[in-house]
């Protein structure tokens, strides 16, 4: 069989160096555009058709075997094959979440490795499919974006059409999971290319396409979110949306520093095993009180959106009050915010998943909540039903910072347009909010604070590209103390520097000497004569540390006024960095960044 499908993928590659060879590169990125989308989608149908097979089991493991806590068990059991997997055959690390395609094409000229191919679909099968709280919408993009990024550096395609198919990719995998292509092409251009031209949406266009198509083929439609209820809209309550909007926004802020919480102690836990028994139990315990919490949820949004929404207790420790609506608001809210536990525990503990899913759930969940809160009040009736669908799109658009991938999103899985504007107005007031309080989105916070990629501000996301070998002076003759006048003054007529560092013995940066401050101590012959270097030298008012990102170093120049500052590396001299060098490669890199 590996034979077998070794000659195929043989086959197609030499079919499609001839179509390489035969065809303008317009048309061959079109047609490779076209194969991310297949590949993305097919992606999509093994992960969301495994995971609905295996809750599909499950239900039957409970209605017909009746065993006790199937639920708990279950994603105990899928934790510890993703750790044992990844142990056992990935050499103990697999890179998670949509940030590292973010640091690829900021930092690694959109080169993502080829096993992120495979392994994606591999562990996260294993994590959601046995009922791990998490989503594969992240692993999916991932997958897609390194089938894109792999195609392109085989046919040595340049590093934008690699961004360009690397987006393709994001895109199909995104279509596909929701049937929402333009939700797709929407994303991937908000959430992965900071800039872009009109020309680069016909390949995500088409790829995005193509993978909502694959999706379609293949899976049906209880697999995919989706809903064909009608929703209703009266201008009326647009109020109590601007207050969903409010609400989802400080909710997301919750979710993401709750989230960050339980990274960093866990983090702190040495060993992949004992991290999983800790998650686990964790995870079993939450399930085991809150059942929802198992798996994507997509099943229970479906059912808090329908008619009877109460069927979410049954089986549930709260079953026996089940025609209590107090009793089902208190299970909801307890579902919406601990939900990012469950995740954190899944995530964290070795599963691999994603947040797509969980902010539609808790999204949908607060939704519910909200409205029946509003009706309770009995001053105005809202639809249950559209205060759900729309709260999902609030907590993703403030999560992942993309109010409009959220407001299409929701848009196409609900089948219309009807709720476009509370679809609007509580996407904005929510990103808004989130904004306001979280800079970076959940994706992007720990680049962030390493400084390794800054894609809500372009200039910062430019530099973070450029490393600081690019820009680095190192052959600059340096001085020491004791040198005498005569030492810089052959310096100066036989090499093109003006600028000395002046380092002691441990090499350690003592002084600089600039040659425009001791013009009149050079053309004086006595002075040049009996003159030490330490008589003349300054002390630098700035240096760089070799810590620094160039970002913070070129704003050090512009301060200081300076063309060129020396950094420090471990108390020692490092070298020089240059102003009209680091402004140099920002063009260049800014001309090459452009996606066309």
């Amino acid at each position: 069989m590996k034979a077998i499908l070794k000659n195929i993928l043989g086959f197609i590659l030499y079919f499609l160096v001839w179509v390489k060879q035969s065809v303008t590169p317009r048309q061959f990125l079109i047609l490779a555009s076209v194969l991310v989308g297949i590949f993305a989608g097919l992606a999509v149908v093994a992960l969301k058709g495994f995971a609905h097979w295996v809750f599909l089991f499950s239900q039957y493991i409970d209605r017909i075997l009746k065993l006790p806590f199937s639920n708990s068990i279950l994603p105990v059991i899928g934790i510890f094959l993703t750790v044992f997997v990844v142990q056992r055959f990935l050499g103990g690390q697999i890179e998670k979440g949509l940030s590292q395609i973010m640091f690829a094409v900021a930092r690694k000229k959109s080169i993502l490795p080829k096993r992120q191919m495979y392994v994606q679909i591999l562990t996260n099968s294993l994590t959601v499919g046995f009922g791990g709280s998490a989503g594969v919408e992240s692993p999916v993009a991932i997958t897609g974006a390194a089938f894109g990024s792999n195609l392109a550096q085989y046919f040595n395609l340049s590093y934008k059409e690699r961004t360009l198919l690397l987006a393709c990719g994001v895109a199909a995998a995104t279509a596909a999971a929701f049937n929402a292509p333009i939700a797709g092409v929407l994303f991937a251009i908000e959430v992965i290319l900071a800039d872009m031209s009109i020309t680069a949406f016909i390949p995500i266009m088409i790829s995005a396409a193509t993978g909502a198509i694959v999706s379609s083929l293949f899976l049906s439609k209880d697999v995919i979110l989706n809903f064909t209820g009608n929703q209703s809209f009266e201008f009326h309550e647009i109020i109590f949306y601007v207050i969903l909007g409010l609400i989802t926004g400080w909710f997301s802020v919750y979710y993401s520093r709750n989230y960050q919480r339980i990274t960093e102690y866990f983090n702190r836990i040495k060993g992949a095993y004992k991290k999983a028994v800790y998650g686990a139990v964790f995870l079993a315990l939450l399930i085991f009180v809150v059942p929802t919490l198992f798996g994507q949820g997509y099943e229970s949004i479906k059912v808090l959106s329908g008619d009877n929404p109460s069927e979410l207790l049954d089986e549930t420790l709260f079953a026996g009050y089940k025609d209590s609506t107090w009793a089902l608001l208190l299970f909801v809210g307890l579902s919406a915010f601990f939900k990012v536990f469950a995740v954190g525990f899944t995530l964290n503990s070795g599963g691999n998943g994603g947040n797509f899913a969980p902010s539609l759930f808790a999204g949908s969940y607060l939704g519910f909540l909200f409205a029946h809160l509003v009706n309770w009040l009995d001053v105005i009736r809202v639809p249950v039903a559209s205060f759900t669908l729309v709260g999902m799109a609030g907590v993703f658009s403030s999560l992942f910072h993309a109010p409009l991938t959220a407001i299409f999103l929701i848009g196409e899985i609900t089948g219309g347009y009807s709720l476009m504007v509370p679809l609007l107005v509580v996407s904005s007031v929510s990103f808004a909010v989130a904004k306001q309080h979280e800079t970076y989105s959940m994706d992007l916070k720990k680049l962030a604070k390493k400084g390794d990629v800054f894609t809500s501000n372009k200039d910062r996301n430019i530099l973070s590209a450029i490393s600081l070998d690019e820009v680095l002076i190192t052959d600059y003759k340096t001085l020491s103390p004791d040198d005498g006048l005569e030492k810089v003054v052959d310096y100066i007529s036989r090499y093109k520097q003006d600028y000395f560092p002046v380092l002691d013995a441990e090499n350690k940066l003592v002084g600089v000497v600039e040659f425009d401050h001791i013009r009149d101590v050079v053309f004086n012959a006595f002075r040049v004569k009996y003159t030490k270097v330490s008589e003349i030298m300054e002390k630098p008012d700035t240096v760089i540390h070799f810590e620094n990102t160039l970002y913070i170093m070129l704003e050090k120049l512009e301060q200081s006024q300076k063309e060129l500052l020396p950094i420090i590396k471990d108390g020692k001299y490092y070298g020089f960095v240059s102003k009209i060098a680091i402004l140099k490669k920002y063009r260049e890199r800014l001309k090459s960044m452009r996606v066309e």
